[in-house]
């Protein structure tokens, strides 16, 4: 009863005096703030008054904090209070003291009542219907086709009798085989969450959980491979574009899915507006599916304007079919049907759907792309977010909204779109119409058709240069290869691919720039299999028979011209000096900026030295910088990266004027593949061979010398010494008179990294331990200069132990160029012959690399070039092609032969502490401080790291090899 009624009864209300305050706050409000408190601190809560005992007793809660704190394969304890309290290693006290739970009168919740009914309810009385989802059998592929796909679901039967699983997939006989076997759980927290099965199904049977878990495991392949052999893809779905990605390039797109009564899946639509098919093995679902853009009553779409990510508020399944589903007009309702064993559903991109098990199911499901949804997805991964408002709401995104419907309400805090849910028979011009059969895109006011949704593309926003949705189901690398590798493995679809391209890359601009630029220096029309750039890279880069035109775009105007000025600087350095790296960097053909004006494109060349006119008129002329140097040369851009490590980047950049202007770079193509392609076919002896070549040729390029160094180039820097950054925060600087200039800017940047760097750890997330993250800020130095290994010469001057080098800081596996060598194995010496002629194929190729013999020949891609401590270069190199060998790292630094810190400093007392005396350390704190996720790679290949307790523990295991590199001492460090 609610307590107006207790009070009539003469019941004493205990609500107000037990809450005081916070007795203004709803009872579902109060729930939520308690979710974010300590299990500790919510037992002592539960001491305060009676009210407070009830409300931080509650097991939905005690299940939050306890998947907010496991860590590992979870074990049930009986409720959740017990399994949270286990984890905290505190004991149960009711158990041991044997009391009981108090329970008070006078306090009435309906939140509450509804809460523990859904929890306790059971589904075996509820009455479903077989629905109106159409049923078949032995349906043909053309009339599959003509018929369903990408238009309307359909349930079919007889696709899975032959498979094994019909009749070994049962609890009892999973239990048998795979008790021990550990499996996730659906996602109930930030934190990935497993359960060993014999676990999960002692669980299953005693829980009486509000929206139970349930297994959703994309990796049940993994830990238990024998599952793939007893299913088959079905006939009808066995074409799916994303085969071409291996590995963990590919997005996660298979599911083991077991869940008890009341469990399922809350309403949403498939990730990247992917197909699926789902095959039910055991027990009954209940299937709601609404139409492309019919927001179901009781969601909320959010869409970030940042990124274009879309978030969903959706009540759990059971909570909709007993809440919300009752308040539809028969109109409004969804389409639905029950599924039995044995039949498989099969849901167009786009739908929106939500699951309920009336039963313990046992179901497997897969998620795919063909020609039918191709557009789509890679319409969903585009950037910018009003586009994604449409797909998933029906709605248009846009800040103005819509006065007469007030579609978009504003939320400040969390900086989204919301789209306002239609109520209950409410007509809208947008939303779909009332017909529950209506096939997909015969809409009133709104059409699911792929010319309609892209007209909502934001044509200003870039592929290379906007941020990524997070919430996309691949990255933007892996992104860009997909296409390029359908576009070389499916000539037949190019057509296609190539819409699918442009709604994503914007390839059609960038095919006009190419043309132009080819047309400028008289190169050859680009061939039809040149049309599309390369997956790699983070620009447009395009392979064309004798030459690689890269177009640089990623982070804007400013940041393009660095990379190009910097990288035309370093070239000129090294013809200058006759560096013997330059026999293993692509020779540089032309360069210039080509921007369109008025509607017309033109080019200006450009050597780095001068400033362009319309590079001028945008006022990104560096206010100090050596005359006699380059405008947009390294100093300068260390500058410019200073700069944006502490503020946004220049306003410029964003202005209609320089997004319309890009520098571009034509150097001679390499033959052969790089070794991103040949990783996992290339022998260990061709491996070693090429951490030899890399060990050489980075002594070779930290052996360069440095430009001259202005003073007056970082003199508008002196003056922030006594600035604050922000919330009234000084940024600790290191003493001058400790450091030469040409560190003083590096030491600098590394600390504004430092400023923000537990937050921007916790954005990145998993798989890095939030523990760890806590103790990042005590791990990290409070003097970053101390890792310049600064001592004490004979004559008691400070003297910085590291030698300041050029760096390239980005030589990864796609930045490696491998040459074949026939069936023997080569000699790494054999790569200084510059005119090798080889029977492999030409870079970019998609071609198998057989079973031939490789070695290295080029390092690519200068345009990330720097100066700072050489250790920078063997971050990517151990990380993304070593893969953490650390016998390939071993034989990286014998052929290396310089010392990291100088002979001198190593016999003398660093100052600071014990850790600054281990290269280790000096690594482990530039990979915390690395703008990019270094983190998450690190965990992702150390998987047993997930479970360390401090910094120290996966710095040794990660770095400790370069604790055993003394070095070459007698060589000279300046």
């Amino acid at each position: 009863m609610e307590n107006s009624e207790a009070q009539e009864l003469g019941l004493t209300d205990r609500r107000p005096g037990a809450l005081g305050n916070f007795r203004v706050l709803p009872d579902d409000l109060i729930c939520d703030i308690l979710e974010y408190l300590p299990p500790r601190d919510v037992a002592r809560l539960a001491c305060v008054s009676s009210v407070m005992y009830i409300l931080c007793n509650e097991e939905p809660l005690w299940m939050s904090l306890c998947l907010g704190k496991v860590n590992g394969p979870l074990q049930y304890k009986g409720s959740w209070k017990k399994t949270a309290l286990h984890l905290e290693n505190v004991q149960y006290e009711c158990d041991q003291a044997g009391r009981k739970p108090l329970y008070f009168d006078g306090f009435n919740s309906l939140f509450l009542y509804r809460r523990l009914y859904r929890c306790h309810t059971t589904l075996d009385g509820f009455s479903f219907d077989d629905g109106n989802v159409a049923r078949t059998k032995n349906l043909t592929m053309e009339d599959f086709s003509r018929d369903y796909d990408g238009k309307k679901p359909v349930l079919l039967t007889g696709l899975a009798d032959a498979w094994p699983a019909r009749h070994t997939w049962t609890f009892d006989q999973l239990l048998q085989k795979y008790g021990e076997t550990a499996f996730i759980i659906s996602q109930k927290s930030a934190r990935k969450v497993s359960m060993k099965f014999k676990d999960y199904v002692s669980y299953l049977k005693i829980q009486h959980d509000e929206d139970p878990l349930y297994i959703f495991d994309h990796k049940f392949g993994e830990v238990a491979p024998a599952l793939l052999k007893d299913y088959s893809v079905p006939c009808l779905f066995q074409e799916d574009f994303f085969d071409v990605l291996d590995g963990d390039k590919r997005p996660p797109f298979r599911w083991l899915i077991i869940g008890p009564q009341r469990s399922g899946a809350s309403w949403h639509v498939d990730p990247a507006l992917t197909s699926a098919w789902n095959t039910l093995l055991v027990g009954r679902k209940r299937w709601a599916l609404y139409p492309p853009g019919r927001v179901p009553l009781g969601v909320t779409v959010h869409v970030n304007e940042e990124d274009g990510d879309v978030h969903i508020e959706t009540p759990s399944s059971l909570q909709w079919w007993l809440d919300f589903y009752p308040l539809l007009a028969d109109e409004d309702k969804p389409i639905e049907c029950t599924q039995v064993p044995g039949e498989t559903i099969f849901v167009p991109s786009g739908w929106w759907h939500c699951v309920l098990n009336l039963e313990p199911s046992i179901a497997v499901t897969q998620n795919f792309v063909n020609p039918k949804n191709f557009e789509f997805v890679c319409l969903d991964m585009a950037p910018g977010y009003r586009h994604k408002g449409v797909c998933r709401a029906g709605l248009l995104a846009h800040e103005e909204g819509n006065s007469e419907n007030d579609s978009i309400i504003s939320d400040p805090i969390r900086k989204k779109k919301r789209v306002r849910t239609l109520e209950p028979g409410e007509k809208n011009a947008d939303a779909a119409s009332n017909d529950r059969n209506v096939p997909q895109g015969s809409y009133q006011g709104f059409s699911y058709d792929i010319n309609f949704l892209a007209m909502y593309l934001d044509k200003e926003r870039d592929h290379y240069n906007s941020p990524w949705s997070s919430g996309n189901c691949i990255g933007q690398r892996e992104m860009r290869e997909w296409l390029f590798k359908l576009w070389c493995g499916k000539p037949g679809m190019r057509d296609l691919i190539w819409k699918g391209a442009c709604l994503a890359l914007n390839a059609g601009r960038w095919s006009e720039c190419l043309a132009e630029i080819c047309a400028f220096h008289n190169l050859p029309s680009p061939a039809e299999d040149e049309r599309l750039p390369v997956g790699t890279g983070s620009n447009p880069v395009y392979l064309l028979s004798d030459c690689v035109v890269k177009i640089f775009v990623e982070e804007g105007l400013e940041t393009s011209l660095y990379g190009l000025g910097t990288e035309l600087e370093f070239y000129n350095l090294l013809c200058k000096v006759n560096s013997p790296l330059k026999n293993h960097m692509p020779d540089v053909l032309e360069s210039g900026i080509i921007y369109l004006e008025n509607g017309v494109y033109r080019i200006v060349p450009w050597d780095g030295s001068t400033v362009p006119d319309v590079i001028a008129r945008c006022n990104l002329i560096p206010e100090k910088f050596n005359a006699d140097g380059c405008p947009f040369g390294v100093w300068s851009k260390k500058q410019f990266n200073y700069r944006k490590a502490g503020m946004p980047i220049h306003e410029t950049v964003s202005s209609p004027e320089c997004s319309r202007i890009w520098p571009y770079l034509i150097t001679k193509r390499c033959k052969g593949k790089i070794y991103a392609e040949l990783r996992d076919t290339i022998s260990l002896e061709d491996a070693l061979n090429l951490a030899s070549f890399l060990g050489e040729q980075l002594r070779n390029l930290h052996l360069l010398p440095r430009p001259p160094l202005s003073v007056s180039t970082f003199s508008d820097i002196e003056p922030e010494i006594d600035m604050p950054l922000s919330n009234d925060c000084m940024e600790a600087v290191p003493d001058k008179s400790k450091i030469p200039a040409e560190w003083n800017i590096f030491i600098r940047t590394l600390i504004r990294k430092k400023k923000d760097v537990s937050s921007r750890l916790v954005k990145w997330g998993d798989p890095i331990p939030a523990t760890l993250i806590e103790k990042v800020d005590e791990y990290l130095p409070d003097d970053l200069a101390k890792l310049l290994h600064v001592f004490e010469d004979e004559n008691g001057l400070n003297k910085v132990g590291k030698l300041c080098s050029w760096i390239h800081s980005d030589i990864m596996d796609d930045n490696i160029h491998m040459e074949s060598c026939g069936a023997n194995s080569c000699l790494i010496e054999n790569t200084k012959d510059n005119g090798l002629v080889t029977n492999g194929s030409e870079n970019g190729n998609c071609n198998s690399a057989g079973t031939e013999s490789w070695r290295p020949s080029h390092i690519l891609d200068f345009s990330d070039l720097s100066i700072g401590d050489p250790i920078f270069d063997i971050i990517p190199i151990y990380l993304d092609i070593f893969r953490g060998d650390t016998r390939l790292l071993k034989r990286l630094l014998e052929s290396y032969k310089l010392p990291l810190v100088s002979g001198e400093s190593q016999n003398k007392s660093v100052k600071g502490g014990d850790e600054f005396g281990r290269l280790s350390y000096h690594a482990m704190c530039y990979c915390i401080l690395h703008e990019e996720n270094v983190l998450g790679a690190i965990f992702s290949m150390w998987n047993e790291l997930k479970t360390a307790k401090t910094w120290e523990e996966v710095e040794q295991v990660v770095w400790g090899e370069l604790n055993n590199y003394k070095g070459f001492p007698g060589l000279s460090s300046t």
